[in-house]
């Protein structure tokens, strides 16, 4: 799905002056706002963001202070990752 935002050209203007990717910055706000009313899951922030790992996700959430809480599937899938690495070891 492709979303668009219609910004007034001075805005516009002003938030690539100050923001190095300003169409990246608002998926992330959008990603931390619905983490943090429940709508995306810890995996489906790092998959909308595109990162490689949790952590990055957790990270990105603390930084819009959406504190990334352990719900059953966060649980669940960090016990997936660790059985997985122990597997490997």
């Amino acid at each position: 799905m492709k979303m668009v935002l219609e910004i007034p050209d001075e805005i516009s203007a002003e938030l690539n002056r100050k923001l190095a990717d300003p169409a990246r910055a608002a998926l992330e706000a959008l990603a931390a706002a619905a983490y943090g009313q429940a709508v995306l899951s810890l995996e489906q922030v790092r998959r909308l963001l595109g990162l490689e790992s949790m952590w990055d996700a957790k990270a990105v959430l603390s930084k819009h202070g959406a504190w990334p809480s352990m719900e059953v599937e966060d649980l669940r899938e960090d016990l997936a990752v660790l059985r997985s690495l122990r597997k490997g070891a």
